[in-house]
């Protein structure tokens, strides 16, 4: 005689539970794609602010002036150093760069200034307590873009009145053996400093001399 064994039906049970275990499942799937999408995002973020970062520093370190020469001038008090002229180029390496973009800082003993490139307004003046004159060294501006140093060739003298500036101070220019500062910023943020000091000896000049610093 055959004997059947019954057993209770759990199946819809087990339906249950496995649509819960899917549910589950997929919302972990979700979570990680969402998670993933949120770290591949940053990542990108990240590396934009990165590569501009290090850009940034790259222009500041290459997209400078250089400063070929200078030489200072004797004021109408022969006491006093009136002028400085500085002749720049575009350092090795460095992109075309706009003079009315750039900045020099003045840092004197007893005078700070800060001074723009105000050349069409100077009218051939060298300059005033806020501004510094620019003139293209003849010859070397062959595209005549004016203010622009965009090659190698291109020079420009820059100009600043040290007795404009040292005028609030109650001095008529830059003593002997005085020492001045000048940091030049182009519009890149790369900065060149220049540290100049005075001959010790200027006495027995003329006014308009050009005198070593």
């Amino acid at each position: 005689m055959m004997e059947f064994i019954q057993h209770d039906d759990d199946s819809g049970t087990r339906a249950q539970v496995g649509i819960g275990t899917l549910i589950v499942f997929i919302a972990m799937v979700l979570v990680a794609a969402i998670a993933a999408g949120v770290l591949v995002n940053t990542a990108g973020f990240l590396q934009a602010t990165a590569e501009d970062t290090g850009q940034e520093s790259v222009d500041q370190v290459t997209e400078r002036i250089e400063v070929i020469n200078e030489h200072g001038t004797v004021g109408t008090n022969t006491e006093y150093v009136a002028n400085l002229t500085l002749t720049v180029g575009l350092a090795s390496g460095a992109d075309a760069t706009d003079l009315n973009s750039t900045t020099i800082k003045y840092l004197s003993e007893d005078s700070v200034a800060t001074l723009s490139n105000n050349t069409n307004a100077l009218s051939g003046d060298p300059g005033t307590d806020t501004a510094f004159n620019v003139t293209a060294v003849e010859g070397t501006d062959t595209d005549n873009s004016f203010g622009v140093l965009n090659s190698e060739e291109d020079r420009y003298e820059v100009v600043i009145n040290a007795e404009a500036i040292e005028s609030g101070s109650g001095d008529s220019g830059l003593e002997p053996g005085e020492t001045v500062r000048l940091e030049i910023t182009t519009q890149s943020g790369g900065t060149t400093s220049v540290v100049l000091t005075m001959p010790n000896q200027i006495a027995g000049s003329d006014p308009g001399d050009p005198v070593p610093v």
